[in-house]
Formats: C-alpha cells, structure tokens, sequence
C-alpha cells in the first residue's frame, strides 16, 4: 500500500522543498493546503479575529464585508489574475472576456471595482478577477492580505492566484516567456523574510510545479517564442538591488554585476523581478494554489536598459497574457462552464455602510 506521510507544517525550515522531485513536493503541497482549506475547498483565515469583527473594510479595494454582498459579487470566482499596472490589468480584463466569451449586458461595461481606492484596480470578468498590484513586494503584500479576505468574505472555492508581469532574463533572450517554479530572495533562500512584532519570522516561498509545467505546456508550436520554467530571483529595488549600473547610486563595477549575475545563473536563476517571494509565500501560506508567469524584456548579462522598441514590449507582454488565457479557458471547458457566463447583478447590501466604505477607503490615500 501507499506509505503514510507525515503532514509537515508550514513553518517546519527543515524541511527542503526544492531538494524533493515533483511528485513528491506536488503531494505535500496538495496535502499542506487541505489543511489550510475547509472540506468544501473555501479559505480559512488563519486570523480569529476577524470573525470577531462587526464589519471587515477592504480598504485598499473599496469593498466591506458589510456593505457589499461579497458571497453574491465574488462567490463564483475561480482565477485571481494579478498585474502591475492599471491599464495592462483592464487590458487583460478585455482580453479574457473576449477569450472566454463573458457577454455583458446591452449598454454596459466592465467597470474598476475598486476605484474609490485610488490604490489598486480590479475587473471582475464572470469567473476571473484582473487587478493591478503596484510594484514591489510591499504593494503586492497589502493587496493579497485583502484578495484573501474577499476570497473568505465571498466563500470562493478552491481560487487559483496567477500573477502576469514582466521581468530582467538571466542569459535567455528578451520575449521569452517564464513561468516561475521557485522564488528566490537576494541571499538567494526560497522564503519571504517579514519583521513581526520585532521578530524576524521566514515563510516558505512556494509555487504550484505542476500548475507551472502545466502553463509552459499549453505553448503552441505556432507561437513565436520559448517558454520555460525556472527559479526567479526576488528584490526590493530596481536599480542596485538588480545589480544595475545606471541608478542615482552604484558603488560596485560593472565587473562586480557581472561575477554576480553570472552567480546567479549558476545557481539556477533566470529571472528577476520584484514581486515573487511575497507572492509564493502568502498565498502558499492560505493554501492558495498559485503561478507566476512573466516575459522578459531583456537579458541582464547583455545590458542594465530596456532597448527594445515599444510595439515589440507591447506584443511580450501579451504573452504571458495568452498562456494564462488558455488555461483559464481550457479549465472551464473541462468544468463544462465555458458557454454559461452572464454577467452578476449589483450587491450592495446596505447603502448606508457603502458610502462608509468609498470614505474610509478614500481616506486612506
């Protein structure tokens, strides 16, 4: 018979995920988020008190448990699609509407969500959720706490969290398309390093592998680039935490960069950017499957500047576009719910608390 296996806890740092085949790490992931979910597959929060509270206020994306009926707005939700910025996120909301086939009704149009926030945009396309989370980690932490509380709030079943975005290659030409199989901070560690309370406490920086060779599988033959999985390279800093020589300060060489991107090529990096670590880990840690996938928009062993025409950073960046868009598409069809999108009606429950919402939300720009 199958062996027993012990369940390991997420905050057990003995224990060496990237050392373990995919079988295996696919089955104590698998197991680790049935324990952060409840039987049905909806989140459980790992925060007693807000269960204790009157109302929770999404404040960074105008949304309150109290105001809105997020069960009715979001319950449906199966894809959390997340970008940089605003535009590239309304652009991806278009897209996959017209991928899917989500039909509006006559004489209306997607509208951001979370406009009163002034923070962060979100359109809600039928089953998918396109929204721009800034840059950086700090940005992206504060929009995952709250997608995760809404994933709560709206009992969403078993969500699948997928960042679109752009990236620096490391000896892989501009255009290729990444697909993050594990995250990796500057000290190159495989977690998210966060200061609680005056405590340093590390989370494990995990991804889907078999969500990730999956997107890397769903490239056609046709398309006119490579798609590859590797490890992806987190940092705080665009300029001299990428090892960049034309920032306001550099007190290294140029030799310098290059003994130490070429480390980390040897080390298995072939990316960088500066979202993975607290992406991998807070959603690893609320049992969120979840995927990173991104165009490169140069190779950082050729150069520290972005050289490439516009209309060509235009077209990379639909790529990693596609891949997602495929596989959204292909997993609805399996649940044979491709052709049964029609567009929700509004939620609000209480008007009174609504307008409390737009100004708590508005006050904190």
């Amino acid at each position: 018979g199958k062996k027993a296996r012990r369940v390991v806890t997420l905050e057990e740092d003995e224990v060496k995920y990237e050392e373990m085949c995919d079988e295996d790490y696919t089955e104590l992931m698998e197991e680790q988020h049935r324990h952060l979910r409840h039987s049905d597959g909806t989140v459980k929060l790992r925060n007693p008190n807000i269960e204790l509270m009157d109302q929770d206020i999404l404040y960074h994306l105008a949304l309150g448990s109290g105001s809105h009926d997020l069960h009715k707005m979001f319950g449906d939700v199966k894809y959390v699609c997340m970008g940089g910025t605003p535009k590239r996120m309304e652009m991806f909301a278009h897209f996959i509407m017209d991928e899917i086939g989500y039909k509006l009704p006559a004489g209306t149009q997607l509208q951001d969500i979370s406009a009163y926030s002034y923070r962060y945009s979100m359109y809600k396309v039928g089953p998918v959720l396109s929204v721009s989370h800034g840059m950086g980690v700090p940005s992206v932490g504060i929009l995952l706490h709250e997608l995760i509380k809404l994933m709560y709030h709206a009992k969403v079943k078993d969500p699948c969290f997928i960042r679109i975005g752009t990236c620096g290659g490391i000896g892989i030409d501009g255009g290729t398309v990444v697909v993050t199989e594990s995250a990796y901070d500057g000290l190159l560690r495989n977690s998210y390093e966060l200061a609680i309370l005056g405590k340093i406490e590390h989370r494990p920086a995990l991804l889907d592998r078999r969500l990730a060779h999956h997107l890397v599988g769903l490239k056609s033959p046709d398309d006119p680039y490579e798609a590859i999985t590797g490890k992806t390279m987190c940092t705080y800093d665009f300029y001299e935490g990428q090892g960049r020589l034309d920032g306001a300060f550099c007190n290294f060489t140029e030799a310098d960069k290059m003994e130490y991107l070429q480390r980390l090529r040897d080390f298995g990096i072939v990316n960088i950017e500066m979202e993975c670590t607290i992406f991998a880990a807070l959603t690893h840690y609320a049992g969120i499957r979840a995927a990173i996938v991104c165009v490169t928009l140069l190779d950082r062993l050729k150069g520290d500047q972005v050289m490439a025409p516009k209309e060509v950073m235009m077209e990379w960046q639909k790529r990693p576009q596609t891949l997602v868009a495929r596989f959204i598409k292909n997993d609805l069809a399996r649940l044979g719910q491709l052709q049964t999108l029609a567009a929700a009606p509004s939620a609000i429950k209480s008007p009174r608390c609504f307008q409390f919402v737009q100004q708590e939300s508005q006050a904190h720009e």
